[in-house]
Order: structure tokens, then sequence, then C-alpha cells
């Protein structure tokens, strides 16, 4: 609890910093990987683990300032469900600065899902961990693809590498952009010669998969660093995204959002190309408009 107060602790002192504020004017970056949370919401029946402390949206834009980022993308926690209640809140208070990710039961209306795209939702969310592959041939899953695809949302899937061969055709055949999360969690006894990890590249071809250079603490910063320039070569940097996983849960004692950043330097060396993972990329898949510096 100490670690984790103080790790928030700090996240906030980075507003009263000299870079608080020190954003790039020229091509604002933009964080597509984070969560929002306090511990008093009400959490998922069947979840993975509960968190004992608040992640604010004071705490997160003061890491974005602190880090010379200008624009974040929520990602609805998976403790807390399908109640996306608090991340829109969060979005209507910070109109422009942020777009989200949401967690949907698959029989969604699409007027419902209409109603969240208005309300700045760019996708939709499968956490996978610790469940089952969903059917995604079944009639209901492809209505809910298909209302995604339509409105020009995206899917963003965490699991592990060895389930990407049984899920990546259904979702690519949608239509819609394909996100995936963490390097696309390779095993980390297998390394890059994960099976799982190796289609992955393959799906570059598609032009419509993603991958976020992410969470390298997930898949141990050994494999991402090994990871990262075969993806690089795979997608380019016009299909890479980088993301903060802020406030790293589980990993909160260990992960640092300014060290996160420094990675991408380190696995992207050409400043051009970063430019356009942190920048040109997020702004066209997330949807946001030209920002304006505040």
């Amino acid at each position: 609890m100490i670690a984790r107060r103080t790790f928030l602790q700090g996240a906030a002192a980075l507003a009263a910093s000299p870079s608080f504020g020190g954003i790039f004017r020229e091509k604002p970056t933009i964080d597509t990987h984070a969560h929002v949370f306090r511990r008093d919401l009400p959490v998922a029946e069947r979840r993975r683990y509960t968190v004992d402390y608040n992640a604010t949206p004071h705490d997160y834009l003061a890491m974005l300032r602190g880090n010379g980022m200008a624009r974040g993308v929520l990602i609805q926690p998976s403790f807390l469900g399908f109640d996306n209640s608090y991340l829109l809140a969060v979005i209507a208070r910070n109109k422009g600065m942020l777009r989200g990710i949401v967690a949907l039961p698959r029989e969604t209306a699409s007027a419902e899902m209409a109603r969240l795209g208005k309300a700045g939702i760019a996708g939709v969310r499968l956490n996978l961990i610790g469940r089952n592959d969903p059917d995604l041939d079944a009639p209901e899953w492809r209505r809910h693809m298909d209302a995604v695809a339509e409105l020009g949302w995206q899917v963003e899937v965490q699991c592990e590498a060895a389930r990407l061969p049984r899920l990546m055709p259904a979702l690519l055949a949608s239509g819609a952009p394909v996100v995936i999360d963490h390097f696309g969690r390779p095993d980390a006894a297998l390394g890059i010669d994960d099976p799982g990890f190796r289609y992955l590249l393959t799906t570059a071809r598609s032009g419509k998969a993603y991958v976020k250079l992410s969470a390298p603490y997930r898949v141990g910063s050994d494999l991402a660093d090994a990871a990262a320039p075969l993806l690089l070569d795979a997608f380019g940097p016009e299909r890479l995204l980088w993301g903060s996983d802020w406030p790293h849960t589980q990993f909160e004692a260990q992960a640092d959002a300014k060290a996160c950043r420094r990675a991408l330097d380190h696995w992207v060396p050409d400043a051009g190309q970063r430019a356009t993972i942190l920048s040109t990329t997020p702004a066209r898949l997330f949807g946001f408009d030209t920002p304006k510096v505040r």
C-alpha cells in the first residue's frame, strides 16, 4: 500500500515540475493505454483481481503532462466489467483530451453504441485473459463486430499470443481495425519463437492489425526488447502504438511511466518513426481532432 501511495503521489508531483504542460506543439503525443478507477466502485463478480487504491483522473493527467503527452486513451479495466460509467464521466469532463475503449456485452444495441461514439468512445475491448475464447463466428458475435466496424471503431484484444491464430481471422474479417495489446503477449519461455507471436507478425499484411508497444513488464523486458524490432519491421510505425499502461495494475511497485516512455526511444531509435507511433497513428485510429495547446 505504501508503494502504491508513493507512486500516485509521485505522479501528482509531476504537475509541479518545470515540464508540466510541456507537450509537443507540432505533433502532440498520445498515450493509447491507461486506466482510471476508484476503489469504491462496484466491481464485476467475475474478476482476476481487486484494486485497493484510487487511480484518479487528476493523477493520470499529471502523468501525461509530466511525460510531455497531450492526449490519452482510457481503457475499461477488466475488474469493472461492463459498467463503463466512471470512464464515460471522466471523458465527459475532459472533452477533446481523452478518448475511451469500453467493454460491452455482445447484445448491445447499435443505437447505444452510436451514443457511446458521440461520447468519445472509439472501440470495444476483449480482455480474454483468464477467459475462454469467444465463438466469433456465432451470429450474435458477427452482428456485434459488424456494428463495431460500421461505427469505424476498433477491437482491442488482450490475450496470450498462442490464442491469436484462433481469434484473428474472424476479427480481421469484420473489417474493423484490430489492436493487440502488450506486444501480443508472447510466452516468456518461448520468447519471439512463440508460434502465436510469429503468427501475429504475418497479420501485418492485412493492413487492419495494430500492436501496442506497452507494458514490457507483463512479458518481460528482455522479450519486449527482442520483439519490438520485429514488430516495427512487420507493421511499420503506421500500425504501432505506444501506451503507458498507467497505473500499471498488479505491477505498481515495479513499473514507472517515465521508464516506459524512455523504453520507446530504445525500441524505436528513429525520431520520425517515434513521432508516427506517438502522434500520427493514434490520432487517426482514435479519431482525435487536431489538439489545441492549453
